[in-house]
């Protein structure tokens, strides 16, 4: 059997709400270009953005963007310790 240890670096899964429609989400940063959300059937209800989506939902801009902001202010942190100012300030990764 593998242990998982994904989640071994210390960083937690944290709540975030989305600024647009305060749809909340765990959320968890791995490095500049890795996202974990889990959404809930709640945050699902609230999401502006999935209201109106096709069944192949890419995700909430409106999220991601709350999430980058959540990042750039130390509110959700880097697992990989990047610090709060990714490669290109101007255009961090998500």
């Amino acid at each position: 059997m593998r242990v998982d240890n994904r989640l071994a670096d210390g960083a937690p899964m944290r709540p975030l709400a989305c600024d647009r429609c305060a749809a909340q989400v765990l959320v968890r940063k791995s490095s500049w270009q890795q996202t974990s959300v889990q959404w809930n059937g709640g945050a699902m209800a609230l999401c502006a953005e999935r209201e109106g989506a096709e069944a192949a939902f890419e995700g909430c801009g409106s999220l991601r963007d709350t999430i980058r902001e959540a990042t750039l202010r130390g509110t959700i942190e880097l697992a990989d310790g990047g610090g709060a100012t990714p490669g290109d300030p101007g255009r961090p990764l998500m």
